[in-house]
C-alpha cells in the first residue's frame, strides 16, 4: 500500500492493520466511481460521490496513479481509470476457471444451435464478455477483450441478474435503466416482475430489447458454492428465432449452463 495511505503513528486503541483495511476500502470506492458512463471524474465529483474530505481523495487518487491504477488527464483536472486495470482484469479473466472450462460447450451449443453463443461474467454491475462462438481458436497470448454489456436489457445480464441479492439488484435499479430499443424494460416495476418469472422458469429472454431484431435465449451459471455469477446465450435475428422457437433453444441453453456449473463444481440439487 503506498505509504501516504498509512498512518506512520497508529491512533490510540486503534489495530493498524484494521487502519490498512479502510484504506484499502477508501481506495476501492474511489475506484468504483468510474464506470462506461463516468470515464472521467474529477477530485471535486469523487468526493461529491464517496463523501470523503477532498484533501483525502487527492490523497488517494495521486496514490493511486503513482502505481497506475489511475491516469491523469493532460489538463491535471480529471482522471481516468489506468490501463493497469485491463491488464490486472485479462489476467484475472484468463485465470478464471470459467475461461478454461467453458469454450467447448460453447461451441458446442453454438453448433447444435446454428446461433451465435456469448458467455458472459457479471462484474456487479454489467456482463464482460469472456467467450463468443465465432471466435476461431485462441492463441496462447490471446488477449481477452472485456466489452461490457448492461444486465437490465441483455439475455445474459437478466439471467444473471435475476439471482442476485435483493440488494444487488436494487442497486443497479438505483443507477437508471438505459433504453436502447421500444422494446428495453425501463420501467423498474417491470424489471422486477421480468426476474421473478426468469427465476421461475429458468432462463431469460431478450426480446429485441438491446438490439432491434435481435432474440436472444439465456441461462444463468453457477460456481461451486451454488452462486449465480456468468451466463450463456444463443443469438439470432428474429426471423431464424421466432417465438415459437425459443423453449427449444431455452432447453439447450439451460442443459450447457448446468454442465458448465458441475464442471466449476457445482453440485444441483436432486429433484
Amino acid at each position: 500500500m503506498p505509504d501516504d495511505l498509512r498512518t506512520s503513528t497508529p491512533l490510540p486503541g486503534v489495530d493498524p492493520g484494521r487502519q490498512s483495511v479502510k484504506s484499502l476500502f477508501k481506495m476501492l470506492e474511489v475506484l468504483e466511481c468510474f464506470s462506461a458512463v463516468d470515464r472521467e471524474l474529477s477530485v471535486v465529483e469523487i468526493a461529491r460521490r464517496t463523501g470523503m474530505p477532498r484533501t483525502t481523495v487527492h490523497r488517494i487518487v495521486d496514490s493511486l496513479r503513482s502505481v497506475g491504477l489511475v491516469e491523469q488527464e493532460a489538463s491535471r483536472e480529471r482522471y481516468r481509470l489506468g490501463i493497469k486495470l485491463f491488464q490486472l482484469g485479462n489476467t484475472a479473466l484468463m485465470n478464471l476457471p470459467l475461461y478454461r472450462e467453458a469454450p467447448p460447450f460453447v461451441d458446442t451449443l453454438a453448433k447444435l444451435s446454428g446461433e451465435v453463443v456469448h458467455l458472459c461474467v457479471f462484474d456487479g454491475s454489467e456482463m464482460v464478455f469472456v467467450e463468443r462462438s465465432e471466435r476461431s481458436a485462441r492463441p496462447n497470448n490471446a488477449i481477452v477483450t472485456m466489452e461490457a454489456s448492461p444486465a437490465h436489457s441483455t439475455g445474459v445480464g437478466k439471467a444473471t441478474l435475476a439471482f442476485q441479492d435483493e440488494i444487488v439488484i436494487e442497486r443497479i435499479l438505483r443507477q437508471g435503466l438505459k433504453r436502447f430499443t421500444a422494446r428495453t424494460l425501463v420501467d423498474p416495476d417491470r424489471l422486477r416482475a421480468e426476474l421473478a418469472q426468469i427465476r421461475a422458469r429458468g432462463y431469460a429472454v431478450d426480446d429485441c430489447e438491446h438490439e432491434p431484431d435481435l432474440r436472444c435465449v439465456a441461462a444463468p451459471i453457477r460456481n461451486s458454492a451454488g452462486k449465480v455469477f456468468a451466463g450463456i446465450s444463443v443469438s439470432g435475428p428474429c426471423r431464424r428465432i421466432p417465438l415459437e422457437r425459443v423453449e427449444e433453444l431455452a432447453k439447450l441453453v439451460i442443459a450447457h449452463a448446468d454442465i458448465i456449473s458441475v464442471r466449476l463444481g457445482h453440485t444441483p440439487p436432486r429433484s
